[in-house]
């Protein structure tokens, strides 16, 4: 194999472009803007009439992407840290399925469409542990770390405000004290890259966030952490 992509499709509703990559030796010939262009065309076949495609680009790729008709929204950061212990509030709490109707809900509130089949299999992952801020029976927000190669990965990290927000993005810390942490963050968020600040992150990477052939309808004021680059 010497180039790959993928495309996920929510339902006919949504779709989003993600792992495009071809090996340096084969770049340059064509063959990668051959796949792009199946690929999109595609999953835009799979899609409702008007539906639109989601796609996070590199800086050295984006006049590329928006030749292909797809147009910038905002910019992608992503921030690392190193897990610590704190203190947070005790509205948070591990996930639980029975919280899991509520967040569903929550969910296609932040990201825009239903994508149920992805969730239940990313809650139960073995590689990740997960939070919900829950006040009065009602969840305001929850947030999900996983391992990576390098450390941990915070997403999605979805609230109400930013102090529920920051009341989860600090339980995920704490489990993971020690350890490599970074997540990714629409800056289209201003209170989410307040967020970061005040944690001392650095920024380590940015992309772009873009959409074809329009920007769809999403609450991006309650995402504070992008749930993943290659599935939205």
């Amino acid at each position: 194999m010497i180039a790959a992509g993928s495309i996920v499709n929510y339902g006919g509703e949504f779709g989003f472009m993600g792992l495009f990559i071809v090996k340096k030796e084969y770049r340059y010939n064509g063959l990668g803007n051959l796949l792009w262009h199946q690929r999109k065309s595609l999953l835009y076949s799979k899609l409702n009439p008007g539906a639109s495609i989601g796609m996070d680009g590199v800086q050295s790729m984006q006049p590329f992407y928006s030749k292909g008709g797809f147009q910038k929204l905002f910019t992608d950061e992503r921030h690392s840290l190193i897990g610590e212990r704190f203190s947070f509030s005790k509205y948070v709490e591990r996930y639980d399925e029975q919280y899991f109707d509520q967040l569903l809900t929550f969910d296609i509130l932040s990201f825009g469409f239903n994508r149920k089949t992805f969730l239940n299999y990313w809650l139960k992952n073995a590689s990740t542990k997960s939070f919900v801020f829950v006040d009065e029976d009602k969840l305001k927000g929850y947030a999900v770390i996983r391992q990576t190669l390098d450390g941990y990965k915070i997403g999605p990290l979805f609230a109400e405000s930013k102090t529920i927000a920051s009341e989860l993005f600090k339980a995920c810390l704490t489990e993971v004290e020690g350890q490599n942490v970074s997540i990714d963050i629409p800056t289209i968020n201003a209170s989410a890259k307040q967020l970061l600040e005040e944690f001392n992150s650095e920024i380590v990477f940015e992309c772009a966030r873009m959409y074809y052939p329009k920007v769809p309808k999403c609450s991006f004021h309650t995402v504070f952490g992008i749930t993943t680059l290659e599935f939205g």
